[in-house]
Parts: C-alpha cells; sequence; structure tokens
C-alpha cells in the first residue's frame, strides 16, 4: 500500500492471535503498522511483534534496500519486538527514539541499549531525510512515558503511535479508513480500553496536533486515516474529555437465577416504550466486558443491576466498576437495580465503588429486588423508567 509516492505500507497482519494485550477479543484479528519514508536517506517507523520479525524485515527490503533510521515511537512489544532483528539485518542503520525509549530498550533486550548507533530525539527536534525532514512531537502516557509521534510536513503526515488505532487485522477491515465502514465501534473499545485512563494527557497531544497541516494519519494500529479527519480528531477530543457521545440508556446487569434479568427487561421495555433513543443492555458475565465499558463510555446514562453476593456484589460487577473506575469515570447519570434475599446492599456497594467519580448524577429511584419481581419492585422500576425517559423529553 502506498501512503504517498515516498511512504510506504510495510505492516503485518496477525491472525493467530485470540486476546489483544492478554485481555481484549480481537476476532478479526490485529494490524502492526509500520511504515518507509523515503528521502534522499530512509527512515522506516516501528517494527512489528516478534512472530512476524522475519515477514516484516522481508517488506523493509522490498520497499528500501539499506535504510538508515528506524524510528521507534513506542516499546509495547508489539511494536518494538522486531528491533533486534532489524538491527541485524541492516547493520549501518541506526534507531532514532526518545531517552525513555532507549532505558526500555535496555530492559526489553537484556541490556542492549544500541548506544553506539542510537540518535535521541526530544520535542521539536527534526530528522533530514534530504528533501524531507521529520518532526518530532512527545506524547507521554498516551499511553505509555516514552511514546513520540512524528509529523512529516512534505507529505502533511502524521504518524499517531497507538492514537487513533484500533482493533482488526487490515485484511479483514480495509487498509485505510475509506475502506472501514465501522470504525468507531472498535477503535472506540480500543480507545477506552487503552487509552482512556489518560484522557489529559490526549488532550495535550490534540492541542499539538491541531498547529499541525495534517491529512492523513497512520497509527500502529487499524487502517490509514485519510478522509474527513475532523471526524475522527472531534471523536478522540470527546473521548479525551470524558464527554458523552451519544444520548442513551445503558443496563449493564448480572443475574444468577434470571430475576434480576427479568427486572433489567421489563425496564428496557418500559425505556423503549417512553422514547428513550437508545436502550442498550449487556450480561457482564457474558458478553465482553470491554464492550460493556465501551458504551458505558459512550452513553450519557447507565443502569447497574446485580445482586448480592458475599456481602458485596456479584463478581462481574465488580470487574465492570472497577474497569470504569480505573479509566477515570465522569459525567455522568446512574441508577441502581439491586437485589438479595435476606440482606440487599447491592446498590450500597456500587455507590460507594462509584463515590470518587467526578460529576455524577444519581437518579432518585432506586430498585430494591427481594428475591423476585413483586408489585412494589414492579412500581419502583415504573418510577424509575420515567424519571430516565424525562430527561430526553
Amino acid at each position: 500500500m502506498k501512503i504517498s509516492n515516498d511512504i510506504l505500507y510495510v505492516g503485518v497482519n496477525d491472525h493467530d492471535i485470540d486476546l489483544f494485550e492478554g485481555h481484549y477479543i480481537v476476532p478479526e484479528g490485529m494490524a502492526y503498522n509500520s511504515y518507509v519514508v523515503k528521502g534522499e536517506k530512509t527512515a522506516v517507523m516501528d517494527s512489528v511483534d516478534a512472530h512476524f520479525a522475519d515477514e516484516w524485515i522481508g517488506k523493509v527490503k522490498e520497499a528500501a534496500d539499506a535504510p538508515d533510521y528506524l524510528v521507534i515511537q513506542h516499546m509495547e512489544p508489539d511494536h518494538s519486538g522486531s528491533i533486534m532483528g532489524f538491527m541485524e539485518a541492516f547493520p549501518y542503520a541506526k534507531i532514532v527514539s526518545s531517552q525513555k525509549a532507549f532505558t526500555m530498550m535496555a530492559n526489553f533486550f537484556e541490556g542492549e541499549d544500541f548506544a553506539d548507533r542510537r540518535v535521541v530525539v526530544k520535542e521539536g527536534d527534526t530528522l533530514d531525510l534530504g528533501g524531507r525532514a521529520l518532526s518530532f512531537i512527545t506524547a507521554p502516557m498516551v499511553h505509555w512515558p516514552e511514546v513520540i509521534m512524528t509529523y512529516d510536513a512534505t507529505d502533511k503526515v502524521l504518524f499517531s503511535a497507538d492514537a487513533f488505532g484500533r482493533f482488526g487485522a487490515l485484511d479483514e477491515i480495509g487498509e485505510t479508513s475509506e475502506e472501514d465502514d465501522d470504525w468507531a465501534c472498535e477503535a472506540r473499545r480500543y480507545y477506552f480500553g487503552i487509552v482512556g485512563k489518560y484522557g489529559p494527557q490526549v488532550q495535550a497531544v490534540l492541542k499539538k496536533a491541531a498547529k499541525l497541516d495534517i491529512e492523513t494519519i497512520c497509527a500502529l494500529h487499524g487502517p490509514v486515516l485519510v478522509s474527513d479527519l475532523g471526524y475522527y480528531l472531534g471523536l478522540y477530543d470527546t473521548w479525551s474529555k470524558y464527554e458523552s457521545e451519544s444520548k442513551g440508556v445503558v443496563i449493564a446487569y448480572t443475574s444468577v437465577y434470571g430475576n434480576t434479568k427479568k427486572a433489567v427487561e421489563l425496564l428496557a421495555e418500559k425505556l423503549e416504550a417512553k422514547g428513550v433513543p437508545e436502550v442498550e443492555v449487556t450480561d457482564l458475565a457474558r458478553d465482553d466486558i470491554a464492550e460493556a465499558v465501551e458504551d458505558a463510555f459512550r452513553y450519557d446514562t447507565v443502569v447497574f443491576a446485580t445482586t448480592t453476593f458475599n456481602n458485596g456484589i456479584f463478581p462481574f460487577m465488580r470487574e465492570f466498576i472497577d474497569s470504569l473506575v480505573e479509566r477515570n469515570y465522569q459525567n455522568k447519570r446512574l441508577a441502581f437495580i439491586e437485589n438479595g434475599s435476606w440482606a440487599p446492599q447491592a446498590a450500597k456497594v456500587m455507590k460507594g465503588m462509584l463515590e470518587g467519580c467526578k460529576n455524577m448524577t444519581y437518579c432518585e429511584n432506586d430498585v430494591k429486588i427481594v428475591s423476585a419481581l413483586n408489585d412494589d419492585s414492579r412500581a419502583q422500576l415504573e418510577a424509575l423508567a420515567e424519571e430516565l425517559a424525562a430527561a430526553y423529553k
């Protein structure tokens, strides 16, 4: 794939992976992106996972006989894993990266930090390729501390490291955003799962990016973004400000014997009948937690429904709330449904877990179920449905 006449794609697709970062389900595989940038000298942008080193080095050799530089923007092993193979294949090449990245290289590669073959760069530094220059932008904690991004003013390309990435191998989802009909869904799951904790840091980088004339974004995962860049930048701005992207209610639940599930289904029916624009129901024991987290950030209202369990709450709900809190969850409207046969206290526990989250609005009408629905708890569900729906009228 050509990004431009002098920028070529040399990444690889991984269809063997089942869990990205040992955590995220990736049914469409994963792309590890790498790019060759040509001037009078040649730079390669990042390496790939070590399992694909030979394939990647073969692609680099086809694109550039003897590259002069390997730019390492990010040291996670899916991008740095083939550094050693590259340096052996191209003995005259130098590595360009941040000082923190070289410290990490020594940790990953048993003390090897390429002291005699390295170029350390920082904010505002440039690398002259002859007829083309690369300038460097520090992006600490987006989402590791050593990260740099790279801007090519000649072709107006931003190499954005992990930012603007998404799950999926390119032969499954398309090489460019024009071919990828579902970028936002998997990019959102990727963002909130991997980058979401670091909203302020993303905001800082977006301010730097706003000063650049960008026509193409080349991330380390997912398709090359080539059209309507305002859309992608706008989503990152919304996500990193922890603002709700869509109006609607997410009902996230666990249910031991099905009685809490019945209450959730009844609430969903009532909300839809009352005109709530979107109602998303997720079974935390069976559905992908990462998708539930994505929806909880996307929509403006979340209902948490679970049982009292070992004087606390059901484990999948605990994992879900922990996942939200550790990602700086904020700016939402919340409601709670609890169930318990002799001492219901799930609502109290859930509220306690969320009490440190900023700018939360709590609904007045919680629902308490004692074992199974009855007239009283059905009336509570109706009151909650009315309160939730009123916000959308």
